[in-house]
């Protein structure tokens, strides 16, 4: 078994394409194998900004000869038909087989296909992955590049290796020879480096100053920025996504710690943060105190003589660059009062279908203060609530927040703040979009709370009354994140209203698709959400999470199970029989049997407990009184005949079941639980 060695370098990848082009190199490469019956015992790969690699461990050398059969047309069957079948074969007609099938004499073609070199398939499958690799954007390059059907590559292609052991899988793309050269770092190691075999190809080029594994460059990155930073007796802060952009932008990566001026210290905090990351790739750290240092840590492609020092020194200036564009944007802004700001939102188009900015703010506006004067978010000052509503989306229209988008609410909180504007109504821009994601913080301030629900009450309404729901994958308007975000509002904050007071029908079933998907995480049975909507009129989502979880404890315990087996049976006989009538409650004109009068009695004193519990939303106390009717009812069915001779006693039975149901949709509609 041999390994095999596929190296393709070009000029610079993208570091944000690396991760998918290895994905898409194992794809296609295990694809070409499958076409020939070969597969890897292993296969690895690697990228780096200038090489895309693949190692295949333990190939044959050669595919297996495979004997393939074809079924024909039968032995009499018309001359055009059996010479079809040869043409498809691709044999003579003394080469075919005649068997019986079915009584019947049947024509069989038996193709025997001889073994492949390896090395053979290899040849051909270069070419082919190089023809269908899905860069996100590619180009051509040379003198082909005339040609529309000339390879493209995310760069233009450099180099080939391709190595079957120690030979050299020949083959040919844009020009470009498959050999066993490789280069090394560009500026430690700019040299040609032969590749003896995959096995040699990571070590080799680990001498000449290139990590070829991903995995690598990242742990030496992540270790070694916390390490530059602990040693200046600072924490880093701490930042996945750019270590993996900063291995996918060095082949040597050596994280190195610079200072900035502590003047610069003065703009916020996350403007200092998102510069250096955003436009820099750097890190940012903490002091003792846990607040932003005038420090970063950049990642050098190189192991420089002097330490790094004018690699840290040409950093440091071009940060504080960029740095100096964030102050004079921060400055600039702060001299202009939000409420000015809020007056250029009317020239901002919101909608085509739904007027500009300036009109939702006026409808949030409104709608934050009707929450607050409605004592629906409790503690919320009206005319902090309508205040905060008014300057929300100020800032969108910012030098600051037009550089960086992200910061939009943020920076609008810090310029409430330094022009003097209430706590509440600060903090209330700063959080109206929250939470924007799962996993964010769901605000608690009543005044933020109240802004919040506004915000996302109007664009879920406003976008539903113009008919521009999501529909399938397509939710451009972002609604459904907008309902979880009111959900989450609702419910963390316990917020006790009807929301038909706000939304329309089809909203509130928006609403409750959205629940079941924000539930279901946390183990909530989506039926029986299902089972409390159904009953209709129950949109205060507290009271009915409340009454959904108390069902699912209910349902859980042999009681409950037993009930909703009951519950069915008795809910199919009254369909069985197209019972629709509401339940008689008049004592019976027959004697009762002992069973079914014992029913009534459990009736009797499980429906008014249960009604009562489920007016003070003890909701556990209803389950418990429906659980009651658990034996009565197994010995009703155990020892009664409903659909008796007798006319009266069918339709006094008929009638008891009728009750049960009604009993039990007290609680829910059972009929939507499943099991």
């Amino acid at each position: 078994m041999t390994d095999f060695l596929l190296e393709l370098r070009s000029e610079e990848i993208p570091a944000r394409m690396q991760d998918k082009a290895r994905e898409d190199l194992a794809r296609l490469f295990t694809a070409e194998l499958d076409k020939a019956g070969l597969k890897a015992a292993e296969l690895v790969t690697y990228a780096t900004p200038r090489r895309l690699a693949l190692i295949a461990r333990d190939l044959p050398a050669q595919t297996q000869a495979v004997s393939e059969e074809l079924k024909g047309p039968p032995a009499d069957a018309p001359d055009a038909a059996v010479e079809g079948f040869l043409r498809k074969a691709g044999l003579t007609r003394d080469a075919l087989q005649t068997r019986e099938v079915k009584g019947r004499a049947t024509l069989f073609a038996v193709i025997d296909k001889p073994g492949r070199a390896t090395a053979d398939v290899l040849a051909d499958a270069i070419p082919a992955i190089i023809r269908a690799f899905p860069w996100p954007k590619s180009m051509r390059w040379g003198e082909a590049s005339i040609s529309t059907e000339s390879p493209r590559w995310v760069r233009p292609l450099q180099g080939i290796i391709a190595l079957f052991g120690d030979d050299v899988v020949p083959c040919s793309i844009a020009g470009v020879e498959s050999g066993a050269a490789t280069v090394g770092h560009r500026f430690h190691h700019p040299g040609v480096i032969t590749i003896g075999s995959a096995g040699d190809y990571v070590e080799k080029l680990r001498a000449c100053h290139v990590i070829v594994d991903q995995n690598e460059r990242r742990a030496t990155i992540a270790l070694g920025a916390k390490l530059a930073a602990n040693m200046a007796g600072l924490t880093l802060v701490e930042d996945e996504g750019l270590v993996s952009e900063n291995a996918g932008l060095t082949e040597w990566p050596v994280p190195l710690l610079g200072r900035f001026d502590e003047a610069f210290l003065d703009v916020p905090p996350e403007v200092i943060q998102l510069t250096a990351r955003v436009n820099q790739k750097y890190f940012v750290c903490r002091d003792a105190g846990g607040k932003l240092a005038n420090a970063f840590v950049c990642t050098s492609n190189i192991d420089a003589a002097d330490g790094g020092e004018r690699i840290v020194e040409g950093n440091r200036k071009v940060l504080a660059a960029r740095l100096s564009d964030a102050r004079f944007f921060y400055e600039t802004d702060l001299k202009v009062p939000l409420a000015d700001q809020a007056k250029k939102l009317e020239k901002i188009i919101f909608h085509e279908k739904l007027g500009t900015v300036a009109d939702k703010v006026d409808r949030v506006a409104k709608l934050a203060r009707w929450l607050a004067e409605e004592g629906i978010v409790k503690g919320a000052d009206p005319e902090l609530a309508e205040r905060a509503a008014r300057l929300a989306k100020a800032d969108l229209v910012t030098g600051m927040v037009g550089e960086f988008p992200e910061l939009q609410g943020l920076m609008g909180g810090y310029y409430a703040a330094a022009q003097g504007e209430p706590v509440e109504v600060a903090e209330a821009i700063r959080d109206h979009y929250k939470p924007v994601g799962q996993g964010d913080d769901v605000p608690t301030a009543p005044v933020t709370v109240a802004v919040s629900l506004a915000d996302k009450l109007d664009s879920i309404t406003q976008f539903f009354g113009a008919d521009l729901k999501p529909s399938g994958s397509k939710d451009p308007f972002a609604l459904r994140r907008s309902a979880l975000g009111i959900l989450a509002l609702i419910l963390d904050n316990g917020l006790r209203f009807p929301l038909s007071r706000i939304v329309s029908g089809d909203v509130l079933d928006f609403f409750a698709d959205r629940l079941k998907v924000q539930q279901r995480e946390a183990g909530v049975r989506h039926d029986l959400i299902d089972a409390v909507f159904a009953l209709g009129g129950e949109d205060d989502l507290v009271r009915l999470l409340a009454r959904v979880k108390a069902l699912q404890s209910f349902v859980g315990t042999e009681d409950g199970a037993n009930l909703l087996a009951g519950y069915k049976r008795a809910a199919n006989i009254l369909k069985k029989e197209g019972y629709l009538a509401s339940p008689a409650q008049s004592a019976a004109d027959y004697l009762r049997e002992p069973a079914e009068a014992a029913l009534v009695a459990a009736l009797d004193a499980a429906e008014p407990s249960s009604a009562d519990a489920i007016a003070n939303e003890d909701y556990e106390a209803a389950m418990a009184a429906l659980a009651t009717l658990r034996a009565p009812i197994d010995a009703f069915f155990d020892q009664v005949t409903v659909n008796d001779a007798d006319s009266g006693k069918r339709a006094g039975r008929l009638a008891l079941l009728a009750r049960v149901r009604a009993a039990v949709h007290g609680v829910a509609d059972f009929s939507r639980i499943e099991g």
